[in-house]
């Protein structure tokens, strides 16, 4: 039985290296994978999945007007597994269409993604994997303190911030993983709160 999964984690937690770790034991074992990332990462190269340490695979890029299942139903040889990476850049629409790859074509689907975005809000993708998926998985990484980082808080001139369009794409530079406690203390300093 085929199985719909949701693997989410703050930046840095390891997401794109756990779905090229799981891409290379299926293709070791001579089984088909279908990697896909969303068309707007253009933080390396465009219908590349590449991890911060260089790694990368090649990806079929996803945006609005892309059906997951027509795409996969469409091929002649299935895969025996469908990744997707910045899952939470996925519409609801897509979700569906992605949970249909699953129960219709029995293929399962693993999506590595975000939950929230840097004021603590879901991302479309995230919200509605969180509703459909069959399995939840938190990929786990520390914030500077010690304590398991689960905000992606945002940085603009190294400064912390909470205002601004919901996705900016960036690295390093742009986001840093913190707890919660940490992302309260920083963003409310700057805002004067404290």
């Amino acid at each position: 039985m085929s199985k719909f999964y949701f693997r989410y984690g703050a930046m840095g937690s390891g997401k794109t290296i756990d779905l090229l770790k799981v891409a290379y034991n299926y293709k070791e074992r001579g089984q088909k994978v279908v990697i896909f990332t969303a068309k707007i990462d253009n933080r390396y190269e465009v219908g590349k999945v590449t991890t911060r340490i260089g790694i990368q695979s090649d990806a079929i890029t996803f945006d609005n007007d892309t059906n997951f299942y027509r795409y996969i139903k469409s091929l002649d040889k299935k895969p025996d597994c469908v990744l997707v990476d910045e899952a939470q850049f996925l519409s609801r629409k897509h979700v569906m269409q992605l949970s249909d790859v699953v129960d219709m074509l029995e293929i399962p689907v693993i999506c590595y993604g975000l939950r929230s975005d840097f004021r603590l809000n879901f991302f479309e993708g995230a919200k509605a994997l969180m509703e459909v998926a069959d399995k939840i998985e938190e990929i786990k990484t520390i914030c500077e303190c010690g304590k398991k980082a689960t905000v992606n808080m945002r940085l603009v001139n190294g400064i912390p911030t909470t205002s601004g369009a919901q996705i900016l794409i960036g690295g390093n530079d742009s986001y840093k993983a913190v707890c919660r406690k940490c992302y309260k203390k920083l963003t409310h300093h700057v805002a004067g709160i404290y």
